[in-house]
């Protein structure tokens, strides 16, 4: 995998919102749960763990959901972040760990570097959906993101 050219720039479809990542990710993953899949109208979503000051905003100003624990496949109360004007989802901030952010990544202008080295949640997966035994999976919500993280490392040759 070649360098991640940082800042990573990204935004929202109709570019009312746009942001910047200033550190590489931690780690890329796909996440197969039910919630995942009605945010992104897909099989699954694409979720790229970043240290949450990493972040920043740009321009335009984001709305904010807070999605009850309860109402979470994981069980944390997520503050969603989304552009007001077109609906895109652009990141979570979860409360259950304030130091990373899960930005959506498809939101980034550049897509081209983008491998999913695990996928969660597989339990819920489509039945169509082929998961690579190779990558790390898990069946649910992982017990900490640690060989995601790992996996991530070895990948981009760190």
């Amino acid at each position: 995998m070649s360098a991640i050219a940082l800042p990573l720039s990204g935004g929202c479809q109709c570019g009312a919102v746009r942001y910047a990542v200033d550190a590489p990710p931690v780690t890329v993953y796909a996440c197969h749960c039910h919630d995942c899949q009605r945010q992104s109208g897909a099989a699954f979503a694409l979720s790229m763990v970043v240290p949450r000051q990493a972040i920043r905003i740009l321009s335009g100003t984001p709305g904010e959901w807070l999605r009850p624990g309860a109402a979470t496949a994981s069980g944390t109360p997520t503050r969603c972040l989304f552009c007001s004007e077109c609906g895109a989802r652009l990141y979570h901030l979860p409360e259950r760990n304030r130091d990373i952010a899960v930005v959506k990544p498809g939101t980034l202008d550049d897509t081209s570097w983008l491998v999913a080295v695990g996928h969660i949640f597989t339990a819920n997966a489509q039945p169509w959906v082929a998961i690579p035994s190779e990558t790390v999976n898990y069946p649910r919500h992982p017990p900490d993101f640690t060989a995601l993280a790992a996996a991530w490392e070895k990948r981009r040759g760190a």
